[in-house]
This record gives C-alpha cells, structure tokens and sequence, in this order.
C-alpha cells in the first residue's frame, strides 16, 4: 500500500463522492450568493455577515480539497473481495469480552464512526483485529488496562 494510499469501502467511497458534488453544487453557490449579498450592505470592514460567509466558503474549499485529495488515493475495497475466513476491511467483526458481545465493522481511517460501530483499521482495536480468524483471542492494552477480547463470528 503506498504512503498516500487511503482504504474505503463502496459505501465510503460513494458518501464522499456525494458530499463533494453537495459542497460543489450547493454549499459554495450558497455561500457565494450570501458573500454578494453581504456586499451590497457596505463596509466589509465591519459586516460579520461577509466575514461569516467568507470563513464559511474557506471552510468549504478546504474540505473540498480534502475529499479531492482522499479521492484521488483511494484504495475502493469491493464487497467481493472481502475474506470472510479472516478480519480484514470491510467485514464485520463480533467480539466478546467480559461476556458482553460488541459489533465492529472494519473501515478505512476516513470512515471511521465508533458511535456507529465503525471503527478504523489503523485504531489500536482495528489494527489488533486484523488478519485474525474466528475463534482468536488477542489482548489489548489499553489505558484502564489490559483487556482480552475473542473474535466471536466474522461477516
């Protein structure tokens, strides 16, 4: 994998291919037609309506680069070539510990959203999990300590 190289899945690269075209043909019209309208008011030196809106369009022109950028090294990992005999990204991994069972599934760094059980293969739970098979147990050491997790089924 080159340096630069940055994995997605389908559904990850499909989100940033949508929230680039909504920046594109959306929120920078948007902002564009508030920084003309800030004008027409007057001094700009003392318009935070032109300043709100000038912040906002840099904001929007960064991330636009940014998803460019992401776009541009993308690794796009199909469905199809997932392995299903061991933990790699774009499966769906339940693990157990302290006889609680949790469900990750294994996603670029870009994707990542623990809140929605999306965690990235470059986490230190992600990275633990990788190349592992059902039935595996790997331990973790974390911050309250070591914890030990078993890989219960892999989708």
């Amino acid at each position: 994998m080159a340096y630069d190289e940055k994995i997605l899945t389908e559904k990850g690269y499909q989100k940033l291919i949508e929230e680039l075209k909504h920046l594109k043909e959306k929120a920078l019209p948007e902002v564009a037609e508030r920084i003309a309208e800030a004008k027409e008011l007057g001094d700009l030196s003392e318009n935070a309506e032109y300043q709100d809106a000038k912040d906002e369009q840099g904001l929007i022109a960064k991330r636009i680069l940014e998803i460019e950028e992401i776009l541009r090294n993308a690794k796009v990992l199909s469905t199809k070539e997932v392995d299903r005999e061991k933990v790699e990204v774009g499966n769906k991994v339940i693990i157990e510990s302290d006889g609680k069972q949790f469900e990750y599934e294994i996603v670029g760094m870009n994707e990542a959203d623990p809140a929605q059980g999306k965690i990235s293969n470059e986490s230190p739970l992600g990275q633990a999990l990788l190349g592992r098979k059902k039935g595996e147990e790997i331990e973790l050491d974390l911050p309250k300590g070591k914890v030990l997790y078993k890989i219960v089924d892999i989708k």
